[in-house]
């Protein structure tokens, strides 16, 4: 039997608005990369979300992800994401 990979995006402020939810659980996306892609892609063909998150720092549980490369961030099963808009007064 093949475990199910787990994965929980957060969204918040302008991310939380243009998802239309606060967060949403994925399977089987092993790095942050395929994690967004499998976001944008529930959402298609509305690219609001795809603008605000193209802005986004992300922290991966509760380590900032920083430049590293989406593709090179490896998710752990059960690894909570944060999508984290820029912040006006910040």
């Amino acid at each position: 039997m093949t475990e199910v990979t787990v994965v929980t995006l957060r969204y918040w402020a302008a991310a939380k608005e243009a998802a239309g939810v606060g967060q949403e659980e994925f399977e089987s996306a092993s790095t942050l990369a395929e994690l967004l892609a499998s976001a944008l892609q529930r959402r298609a063909p509305d690219r609001r979300l795809a603008r605000v998150l193209a802005s986004c720092a992300y922290l991966v549980d509760g380590d900032p992800v920083g430049t590293r490369q989406h593709g090179a961030v490896v998710l752990a099963p059960g690894a909570v994401v944060e999508a984290l808009p820029p912040f006006a007064g910040g």
